[in-house]
Order: C-alpha cells, then structure tokens, then sequence
C-alpha cells in the first residue's frame, strides 16, 4: 500500500512539474513575441522617410559592391540588431539581433554566424511558436524575406530541411547555403534546420 501510494504521489508531482514547464515556456513564447513586435514598431519609427526622387532613382545597394562590409545595426533598448525576417508561410515578422548568446535567444532569433552580404547567414532562435518553433512545417520552396537596416530586402527559397545533432557544428556550417535558420527540438536533442538559397533579383 506504502509503496503503492509513493507511485501516486511521485507521479501526481511529475505531472504539475510538466504542467508547470509547458505554461512557463507558453509564457517566455508570448512574451518573446511581443518583445519582437515592439522592437519591430521601433525600428520602423527609426527608419529614414524616402523622397519622391530617392525612391525613383535606381540604386545599386552597397552591399552588392562591398560583400565583405560589415551589417549596419540599429540599437533598440541596449541591444544591436541587424534587420527583420519575414517568413509568410508562418505568419512571422521577426527582428534578427547581431549576436548570440542565450539571454538575447529569449528576445528575439540572433545571427549565429555569416551575413546576408556573403550568402552565408545563419540564424538561430528558441522553438518558442513566436520564434522558430514552427519551422518544421515549411515546405521546400516557401520564401523567407531579409531586409537589413539600409533597407535591403533580399528574398529567399526554402531548398531543404535537415535535422542536425547539437553537438555537430560542423554540419551547421557545412554546404553551400545563402541563409539557414535552425531551433531545438523539443528537449533539445537535435536541431531543425532549415537551408534557403537566394533568389535571383
């Protein structure tokens, strides 16, 4: 009966630990997304406001004639970000932070490495539903939009999707990928990733 009722007890308590950790983590994902929305509004406030004659002249962006110049960043409260990624498929208009580490993962996805001016970029986010957590369901040849701080916009093509150890970052960098976005799966036993190439202007 003893033991019996440790088996209950033990687990009753491992059924409100993950209750608790699936609300937690709905939590982080709302708020990550409101996060990304309200830095996404300021940077649009930021933006320059084009004349007629700015908009009717055809430029060739600098970043064509420099590949090797570094992102232009905009600051929003303390943190560095490089531009906005636009996914249609899933609804999601998201601000991409210059730099990685684990607290800015809870803001908004980060560029893990590369720039969008050498076809190498690559992007990482938490598998929040308001970041990268839908990213498995894209479809080979759904688009992924870039626009940079100077208000480039590049436009991609979904060519393939891998799921990668977490451990092998060598296959995180490997081929010849324009822009990859990649989350954790859930527990984080291997990463979703998803491998675009640009298309052409």
């Amino acid at each position: 009966m003893k033991r019996g009722a440790f088996w209950i007890h033990l687990g009753l308590l491992l059924i409100a630990a993950a209750l608790f950790l699936s609300a937690y983590n709905t939590m982080d994902s709302r708020k990550a997304g409101e996060t990304s929305r309200q830095v996404i509004a300021q940077m649009c406030e930021a933006l320059p406001t084009q004349t007629t004659a700015e908009t009717e002249a055809p430029v060739i962006p600098e970043y064509l004639l420099d590949a090797d110049r570094e992102m232009p960043v905009q600051t929003v409260d303390g943190r560095d970000y490089i531009g906005v990624l636009t996914i249609p498929a899933l609804e999601l208009e998201l601000p991409v932070l210059s730099q990685w580490d684990y607290p800015a993962l809870k803001v908004a996805p980060c560029r893990y490495s590369g720039s969008l001016y050498q076809d190498n970029l690559i992007i990482c986010a938490h598998n929040y539903a308001s970041h990268f957590g839908k990213l498995k369901n894209l479809h080979v040849g759904d688009t992924a939009i870039f626009t940079d701080m100077d208000e480039n916009v590049v436009r991609f093509q979904l060519a393939a999707q891998e799921t990668i150890q977490p451990e092998d970052l060598e296959a995180m960098e490997a081929g010849h990928w324009d822009m990859t976005l990649f989350t954790c799966t859930v527990g984080g036993q291997s990463r979703v990733t998803a491998r675009f190439v640009r298309e052409d202007p």
